[in-house]
């Protein structure tokens, strides 16, 4: 079925082989006119031809990263690799290899034609992430499951599907299989699919068929509810009070702390846990519902600033566009009287004057750039000022919210070890009437070992609050810092590149003008 080794050497994909590829499609390729030129710039190949190459294994095409077409069939390729920077291909080719299993194409989420025609899969699957699939070829295959074919149902885009020459398309119900569960199909193996006899196969399919989109309803429902939470959850991290609107906190002091899951069992710690429980609970909703509002507040700040920002570089540019158009249009003139001007003296008068203007015209753009720096710079000290507040203020307030979990912890820490004592002189004198664990009552050997219980449970709690505490601090400085940081890099490069294109500007109407004066001056 596939392509057998033969005489020739089995090939990797290396620089040499890409470089002839990329020569040998020619001059009226973009690729051809690429390869002419002194280093070939991979990044920019659009369609890529490696077929018939003796190739083993799928490397080094990571620099194509704007490749939109590639051609390996006629190799003996035997693993689909290699391929994961290719994220704007949309047409692949694998026929006539030697490839058993689908995969290594995840990350492909433009493709639109894929052909593994003549290979030696024997399922269908790993192509979930191919989202805009409209052609797939897999004839050739040693695919036999007809349930496998249901796999196929979840892309919605897919028009055209080649499985002859499977073991498959040998049953019976193939072809009505395939119309029952694909009506969304146009050509099936080469042939366009009668609407008639998809509606005879979706009757007869009826039930199944009902089944499975109630099947896939549910599956589709939940997967919504899971987006929607992974969603609101980013949203919370973003606002630095992720799992805090619950019990989550509470609940994680409690996972690893072994002495005070055997303290619970103690008379009347259930009740001390519940009311440290809600109270605990209700501190941290607290702390959530003022992290989103106080998240709210930050992006209200820098949307302003934002705003801002672009209105002052919008204002400046328009006014560079005005002073620019008004300096072309004078500038025309002047070159026009020159052409026309016979007399040498006033030529080069009239050049001096050119060439004062594009100086002029220099000092301008560049003052309005200084202007422009000055009145960023000032907004965005403002922004740093006021955004540092804010990241100050929610700290401090956080701060002190923790600070009372701190003291619920302390009264809770205090209530246990004095029900701890107590239970530990019942026992002593005999009178405890409820039955404990034997694990709890090994606790209770002496007043040392069960105080040292105690303060064991007690410094896993802390160390818990104090952990999420410093992982919120951390986090929303570090995100301040980042920001502030990217604002002020940001405007350096804007600074920078518009320098740089008044230099260029002034510098090519300058280069104009000398041409025109060293024309001139030959004639």
């Amino acid at each position: 079925m596939s392509r057998m080794y033969d005489l020739m050497e089995p090939k990797v994909i290396d620089d040499d082989m890409l470089k002839l590829a990329v020569m040998e499609q020619g001059p009226q390729e973009e690729a051809g006119q690429l390869a002419k030129q002194e280093g070939i710039l991979f990044k920019d190949v659009l369609s890529l031809q490696l077929d018939f190459q003796n190739i083993l294994r799928i490397d080094n095409l990571w620099q194509f990263e704007n490749l939109q077409k590639l051609q390996l069939n006629n190799n003996i390729i035997e693993r689909i690799e290699g391929l994961e920077n290719l994220i704007h291909l949309i047409w692949l080719d694998l026929s006539f290899n030697n490839i058993e299993t689908i995969e290594g194409l995840d990350t492909l989420v433009n493709l639109e034609d894929l052909s593994l025609f003549n290979n030696r899969i024997s399922r269908i699957d790993s192509l979930d992430s191919l989202v805009k699939l409209q052609v797939l070829s897999l004839g050739n295959n040693q695919i036999s499951n007809l349930m496998n074919l249901i796999y196929l149902r979840r892309f919605k885009c897919l028009r055209t599907l080649s499985l002859s020459g499977n073991p498959i398309t040998e049953a019976e119900e193939y072809k009505m299989f395939i119309h029952a569960y694909l009506p969304d199909l146009v050509y099936l193996d080469f042939r366009r699919i009668d609407e008639q006899v998809k509606e005879l196969a979706k009757i007869k399919h009826q039930f199944s068929i009902d089944e499975l989109k109630h099947r896939e309803n549910v599956m589709e429902l939940r997967a919504e509810e899971e987006k929607a939470k992974k969603d609101m959850l980013e949203e919370h991290k973003l606002a630095f009070i992720e799992y805090l609107n619950g019990s989550f906190l509470f609940d994680s002091m409690y996972a690893d702390d072994t002495e005070g899951n055997k303290l619970s069992y103690l008379p009347g710690v259930n009740e001390l846990l519940e009311v440290y429980k809600d109270k605990f609970v209700i501190i941290c909703l607290n702390i959530f519902e003022y992290g989103l509002k106080q998240q709210e507040k930050r992006k209200i700040e820098l949307d302003t600033f934002n705003e801002c920002m672009l209105e002052a570089i919008h204002e400046n540019q328009e006014q560079g566009k005005f002073k620019i158009a008004k300096f072309e249009e004078k500038h025309m003139l002047n070159l026009s009287a020159i052409r026309e001007e016979t007399d040498l003296p006033t030529i080069e008068k009239k050049i001096v004057e050119c060439s004062e203007d594009i100086n002029e015209l220099f000092n301008v753009l560049m003052t309005l750039e200084m202007q422009l720096v000055e009145q960023l710079e000032e907004t965005i000290n403002i922004f740093e000022r006021n955004i540092i507040d804010l990241v100050g203020i929610f700290i401090e307030n956080v701060q002190g919210l923790m600070a009372q979990c701190r003291d619920l912890e302390n009264h809770h820490h205090e209530k246990l070890l004095e029900i701890s004592i107590n239970t530990l002189e019942k026992i002593l004198k005999g009178e405890l009437d409820e039955d404990l664990p034997d694990s709890v009552r090994a606790l209770f050997v002496d007043k040392d070992t069960i105080v040292n219980a105690v303060g064991a449970s007690h410094d896993i709690h802390l160390l818990k609050i104090d952990n999420r505490e410093d992982e919120l601090v951390t986090g929303i400085n570090t995100w301040c810092t980042h920001l502030v940081d990217k604002i002020h890099r940001d405007e350096i490069t804007r600074n920078r590149k518009r320098v740089k294109e008044i230099n260029q500007y002034t510098d090519h109407m300058q280069s104009e003008l000398d041409n025109l004066e060293f024309g001139d001056i030959i004639d």
